[in-house]
């Protein structure tokens, strides 16, 4: 797995010329096919950040590892849920920002890295951009409504922490803890759309890991901000911790590695699955041990790397799952 990651990243640093030489065709940016977007569609894709697909990924790994992960001992998962609750990441990033962005307006104003955003700047007016957020919740609800009854449930009960998200800032010092618990959501809709209310125990290890993996990754962000929060009043782990934040992160790193570990115990995963949970962990240690936390541009970089990271954990749950005994076929 560490081999194919590397080769992964080695064809990903090849030079614009010798990708010319090598005649290979180039797959535009996200943020390139924002700007080709027709110019009045165009503010709106930035207030969704369609131009930045980082969060969209981070909202979809845990989803898809939960799906995986309750598959059939010996089989595929089904290609059609993943790409299902892809669109529904999808959906629920964009309309998240656009709750986070009506909230914070004010305060992105008084911000360098978000005065440009579109609702900050005055470019889309707040009754513009709920007209956006109905649309968005709409098409969400009505992905959630091809799943089961307890999975609708399970869905719209994170409501409640998608509009209290922007709150946590105002009002605690760990709103990363509350980010954790939203953007992980999609782990407890999957399991509950495919397994029995009797096996959730099986499940919760990796929800605990997926919400130790967004704390980290998001103090890590919010370290780009620090100093403006600071003036303007905004909350966060990255302004609590400070200099703690390396230690406090790195016990993270530790407990994500056991949680994983747990669920793949609970489900009979195979060595596979725990080798990639390893140096998915490994990776995420990586990023707390070397992070500059004075220094943006290293900050958003190391979030940055989290883009693609969960590819390396659902393929050793893929791998992991043909390898399992189906007990069922041993009685």
């Amino acid at each position: 797995l560490l081999s194919v990651t590397l080769r992964f990243a080695a064809v990903r640093s090849l030079s614009t010329s010798s990708r010319a030489s090598l005649d290979l065709p180039r797959v535009p940016t996200a943020a390139e096919l924002v700007a080709r977007a027709p110019r009045p569609a165009q503010k709106y894709l930035r207030l969704m950040r369609a131009d930045k697909p980082t969060g969209t990924m981070l909202l979809y790994w845990p989803a898809a590892w939960s799906i995986v992960l309750a598959a059939p001992a010996g089989a595929a998962p089904s290609v059609g849920l993943l790409a299902l609750f892809g669109a529904g990441a999808f959906a629920m990033r964009s309309a998240g920002c656009v709750i986070n962005d009506l909230w914070d307006k004010d305060y992105d104003r008084q911000v360098e890295r978000t005065r440009a955003r579109p609702l900050a700047s005055g470019e889309v007016s707040a009754p513009q951009a709920v007209g956006l957020l109905a649309g968005l919740l709409s098409s969400s609800l009505a992905i959630l409504c091809t799943l089961s009854t307890e999975s609708i449930l399970v869905g719209a009960s994170s409501m409640a922490l998608v509009v209290g998200y922007p709150l946590a800032k105002r009002y605690t010092n760990w709103p990363q803890i509350v980010l954790g618990a939203t953007l992980n959501w999609g782990v407890l809709i999957a399991w509950a759309h495919l397994m029995p209310p009797e096996q959730w125990w099986k499940v919760m290890p990796l929800y605990l890991a997926t919400c130790l993996h967004t704390f980290i990754y998001d103090t890590i962000y919010a370290h780009q901000d620090k100093k403006d929060d600071a003036r303007v009043g905004v909350r966060s782990t990255a302004l609590h911790l400070g200099e703690r934040t390396r230690g406090v992160l790195g016990a993270c790193t530790a407990g994500m590695l056991s949680s994983l570990s747990m669920a793949g115990l609970a489900t009979d995963q195979t060595w596979p699955y725990f080798a990639a949970a390893a140096v998915t962990c490994a990776h995420v240690g990586w990023q707390v041990s070397t992070v500059r936390t004075d220094d943006p541009e290293d900050c958003w970089a190391k979030f940055r790397s989290n883009t693609w990271l969960g590819a390396i954990l659902l393929t050793g749950i893929v791998a992991g799952n043909f390898l399992k005994k189906d007990k069922k076929k041993q009685k």
